[in-house]
């Protein structure tokens, strides 16, 4: 299987780092400099130091021509940019008759017409003829490409997607189980981010594990609410890209969602915090459409919405914090 990957970050070179071992694999990088780079060293200095490029891996660049020529190439393109870039290269690609699907997780930001959709909703409106989906689930880049065990979801409503996203990335370290249910494996993956903010936060701020549980639990019950205003079905949440997408993002140390809500608990302004990862913190750019969209369906998410408050500097973060804790007592299940 020859796969194109669209996107040279942390994530997208850490996947071509594992497929290339079992297939033949272009990682694609606009920045025409880092190209240079990745095909002299055989590695990518700038997001993945010291992983070594396997030799099935070849790396190009926008010299290598159109990228819809590029993909028909190829039987499976991966689009690995941030969640900003997917509508233009969804556009570009629109033609392609093979399996295309995402690695972003988040809404897209923008106007009224644009603002808060899902990787699914914006294929729908610039390239409904694709087979698409998304691959998502719990996984830091940096430990799938040192082969650490990872499980991953393959959600698309399209078989051959699926298909191909399995026999493309599945291995004995890399396990990837299929979803057709996309709409809520792109809930969990976008919201978690948000709520890992408030969780680096909480636990930035000396709040306690019993603090931290309860914020994880909380989360899930708003992801939850929102994935099935959206029509995504309940036990989605309960699997890899809900429940263990969540988990990971609000507790490793690999996260950078977490990171800067600790970051913003020790001080720092949200300028700061952004500028020291070095790397796209989806949950910073996304936090306020997904309140946007959970307020057009009438969806409660006070834990997002103080995220928002902090993040736009109308909240610090000992009130942040004070806000969600001083909510009136309800019974659970009830929001």
């Amino acid at each position: 299987m020859r796969i194109l990957i669209l996107g040279a970050g942390a994530w997208g070179t850490a996947l071509a780092v594992s497929a290339a071992g079992r297939h033949p694999v272009t990682l694609w990088a606009r920045d025409a400099s880092q190209v240079a780079q990745m095909r002299q060293a055989r590695e990518n200095a700038r997001y993945l130091t010291g992983i070594g490029f396997p030799g099935y891996l070849q790396v190009e660049g926008p010299a290598a021509g159109a990228l819809d020529r590029l993909a028909a190439a190829h039987d499976l393109v991966i689009i690995a940019t941030p969640m900003a870039g997917l509508r233009g290269m969804l556009q570009a690609l629109a033609g392609v008759r093979v399996p295309v699907a995402w690695l972003c997780k988040g809404f897209e930001a923008g106007g009224p017409s644009t603002g808060g959709l899902m990787g699914h909703e914006i294929q729908a409106e610039v390239a409904p003829g694709l087979q698409a989906g998304a691959l998502s689930g719990p996984s830091f880049a940096l430990e799938v490409a040192r082969g650490q065990p990872t499980a991953l979801v393959a959600a698309s409503p399209h078989a051959a997607v699926r298909e191909a996203l399995v026999a493309a990335f599945h291995s004995p370290s890399l396990r990837v189980y299929a979803n057709d249910d996309l709409a809520g494996v792109e809930v969990g993956g976008a919201v978690k981010n948000v709520l890992a903010i408030a969780t680096g936060l909480c636990d930035g701020l000396g709040l306690g594990l019993n603090a931290r549980a309860a914020l994880i639990t909380r989360g899930l019950a708003e992801i939850s609410r929102l994935g099935l205003a959206l029509g995504a079905r309940a036990e989605t949440f309960m699997g890899l890209s809900g429940l263990g997408d969540l988990v990971l993002t609000a507790t490793g140390d690999l996260s950078r969602n977490r990171r800067v809500g600790l970051l913003l608990a020790q001080g720092q302004t949200l300028a700061q915090a952004v500028e020291s990862l070095g790397h796209v913190a989806e949950g910073v750019y996304c936090a306020r459409t997904v309140v946007q969209r959970a307020a057009s369906l009438g969806v409660d998410m006070p834990i997002a919405q103080a995220v928002v408050g902090l993040l736009d500097g109308r909240l610090q973060p000992a009130e942040a914090l004070a806000a969600l804790m001083g909510r009136e007592a309800r019974a659970e299940g009830r929001g």
